[in-house]
C-alpha cells in the first residue's frame, strides 16, 4: 500500500474515533442553535463597526468605541456561556489535539525518528521564539 493510500486509511480511523463522531455532534448543535448564530453575527458586525471606528485616521469617536467595545464583550460572554458553543469547543479541543498528534509523529517520523517511539505530544508553545527548532 502506499503512502497515500495509508493517509486515506488514516482518514477512515480519524473519522471513526470517538472524538471525531462528539465534534461533528457539537458542530452541528452549535450549528443549529438559531440564538447562538443570532449572537455570533451580532458580535461580528459589531466588531467591524469598531473597526471601521478605530481605523480613521482622524475624528474617532471614543464614546462609540467605549460603547461597541462594551456591547462586543456582552456579546462575547453571551456566546461563550452558550451550552452548545461549549460543548463544541470542548470537542474541538479534543480534535485539535488528536490531529496535533497525528501530525507530532508524522513530523518526527519524515524526519528519521522511529514511528512507534516518536513522541505524540510535544512541548511546542507555538512561540519559535523560545523553541530549539522543529523535528
Amino acid at each position: 500500500m502506499d503512502v497515500i493510500s495509508l493517509a486515506r486509511e488514516l482518514g477512515k480511523a480519524v473519522q471513526a474515533d470517538s472524538r471525531y463522531q462528539r465534534y461533528l455532534v457539537a458542530k452541528e448543535k452549535n450549528d443549529g442553535d438559531g440564538e447562538l448564530q443570532k449572537l455570533i453575527s451580532e458580535f461580528n458586525l459589531k466588531r467591524m463597526q469598531l473597526n471601521r471606528e478605530m481605523s480613521k485616521s482622524e475624528n474617532k469617536d471614543e464614546a462609540a468605541i467605549s460603547e461597541l467595545n462594551q456591547e462586543i464583550r456582552t456579546l462575547y460572554g453571551q456566546i461563550m456561556t452558550n451550552q452548545n458553543m461549549n460543548e463544541y469547543n470542548e470537542a474541538k479541543s479534543e480534535m485539535d489535539r488528536m490531529l496535533d498528534q497525528i501530525n507530532n509523529i508524522i513530523t518526527y517520523s519524515a524526519n528519521g525518528e522511529d514511528p512507534e517511539t516518536s513522541p505524540a505530544e510535544t512541548s511546542c508553545t507555538g512561540s519559535c521564539a523560545t523553541c530549539g527548532g522543529c523535528h
